[in-house]
């Protein structure tokens, strides 16, 4: 019976120990929770816009700077424009209706800019002819799409 009650007498000893541990370490982690500064300055990060050369680019991989300039695709004149629908009169008579850079289609007399340097020389059938000016040479000549069957 001795030893029944000094094995228990350590065991409660080792129980106290570790609660009291275990209260002690609570006790400090709370301490230094409460105690700390809570007003803590935000971090400012500065933003800075970087510029980009292309040129400066090509040139670090090793391109001559005269053939990234070439490499910039070009957009044709025929690709910007999309006919839609063509009315042919009488000379100087006819209109077309006519989407310029996907935008929605809009009707043009012949002889009525579209833009800048391109205007609408005349209707033939199911084609336009756009030009840089009435009697100048044709720039484009656009055509309705055909019909699905």
């Amino acid at each position: 019976m001795v030893t029944i009650i000094s094995q228990n007498k350590w065991t409660i000893r080792l129980t106290t120990f570790v609660v009291w541990a275990l209260a002690a370490s609570s006790l400090g982690f709370w301490g230094l929770r409460l105690s700390a500064n809570t007003s803590v300055a935000p971090l400012k990060a500065e933003v800075t816009q970087v510029k980009f050369d292309p040129l400066a680019l090509a040139n670090i991989l090793g391109a001559n700077p005269a053939q990234a300039l070439q490499a910039t695709p070009q957009v044709s004149l025929a690709s910007r424009f999309s006919l839609q629908g063509v009315v042919a009169g009488a000379p100087n008579g006819g209109a077309a209706l006519i989407a310029v850079d996907g935008k929605p289609a809009r009707p043009y007399r012949i002889g009525s800019q579209l833009e800048d340097g391109v205007m609408l020389q005349s209707t033939n059938g199911r084609q336009v002819i756009l030009s840089a000016t009435t009697n100048g040479p044709a720039l484009v000549t656009l055509e309705m799409p055909r019909l699905k069957e």
